[in-house]
């Protein structure tokens, strides 16, 4: 107990969270010199804070070498409790703003590309309407980009399909609805106008979805000869579902995408879902957020947005 207690002492007077500021910029940019030109000092300066830190924790923390400098074992130790403490720090401090102005605050989230022009947009237009003095930035990525976002505190929470029907542990996840894939066209397509459609009528149409050997390329083709049919080739094959449904649009393609991807694009009026099933599984998508980190209150408030926006796809009405 007692070289803890003076452990704990020196710690408290010795170590400066401006060392450790230093430190993990250093380690972000990989060398002294760029890290004094991004912190707006000088190398000296730097190499002299990081020095006090390695004599406050008693150990090596980079290693130094022509190519720049990297966290030893005792670095990296450093860095992960220190990232999570600066994210509470950050935290404290928009909790702060929050409470003499709630209408105020910022706040980072990432979102997958089949939302990014639909729900998410749907989300952040009633949040911003809410608190119209609040920052608003939004990451565009796949799921596990999202995850590594996450654990490295880049962003507060991810709108996103779910990678796994369990999350990984280190992350909750909350499941909000689940999104087939349906098939949609133009307004003025004669298709539209058709009450009952076979899968089997539409093998000569030009269709359009993601490329092959994706997700849901393997799923068009099991649906295809899910029906007895020989699977097809699309006319276009696009990732971005936006694309594909502008593509639908125009009147000339049958296009396949996710069903809140239709619901909330700014071209729905132009387009018409096909009753077509496809039999594709209905991939499950929500807020995913790092277990044990305290969100901000704008944070929380989008979570709640994003609950009522989603309440009408969670009863799957397309």
């Amino acid at each position: 107990m007692g070289h803890g207690m003076q452990f704990g002492d020196r710690i408290g007077r010795r170590m400066k969270l401006h060392d450790i500021h230093v430190f993990m910029a250093v380690v972000q940019v990989g060398s002294m010199g760029k890290a004094a030109t991004l912190l707006n000092t000088t190398q000296s300066a730097v190499s002299r804070s990081i020095a006090d830190l390695e004599g406050t924790v008693g150990a090596r923390l980079l290693d130094r070498s022509p190519l720049g400098v990297a966290p030893t074992q005792y670095g990296r130790a450093l860095l992960k409790r220190s990232t999570i403490v600066f994210d509470e720090l950050k935290q404290s401090i928009k909790d702060i703003e929050y409470l003499s102005d709630p209408g105020a605050g910022e706040l980072c989230i990432g979102g997958g590309v089949p939302h990014a022009h639909g729900i998410i947009l749907a989300i952040l237009d009633r949040l911003s309407r809410q608190y119209p003095r609040s920052a608003l930035q939004v990451v565009i990525a796949g799921t596990l980009e999202l995850h590594d976002a996450l654990r490295e505190r880049r962003i507060e929470l991810a709108f996103t399909r779910m990678a796994q029907s369990i999350p990984p542990e280190d992350m909750d996840q909350e499941v909000l609805f689940e999104d087939p894939h349906i098939v949609v066209v133009g307004a003025q397509n004669p298709w539209a106008r058709r009450r009952k459609v076979t899968l089997a009528e539409l093998v000569n149409e030009p269709w359009t979805w993601p490329s092959p050997g994706s997700l849901v390329d393997s799923i068009v083709v099991d649906a295809f000869r899910a029906n007895g049919l020989k699977p097809i080739r699309a006319a276009i094959y696009v990732e971005d579902p936006n694309l594909r449904i502008k593509l639908a649009a125009t009147g000339r393609f049958l296009a396949i995408v996710p069903a809140s991807t239709q619901r909330f694009h700014e071209k729905r009026a132009s387009i018409k879902v096909l009753p077509v099933e496809l039999l594709t599984p209905h991939r499950q998508t929500g807020i995913i957020t790092l277990k044990n980190r305290t969100l901000s209150p704008l944070a929380q408030r989008f979570i709640d947005v994003a609950r009522e926006v989603a309440k009408p796809l969670a009863k799957r009405k397309v």
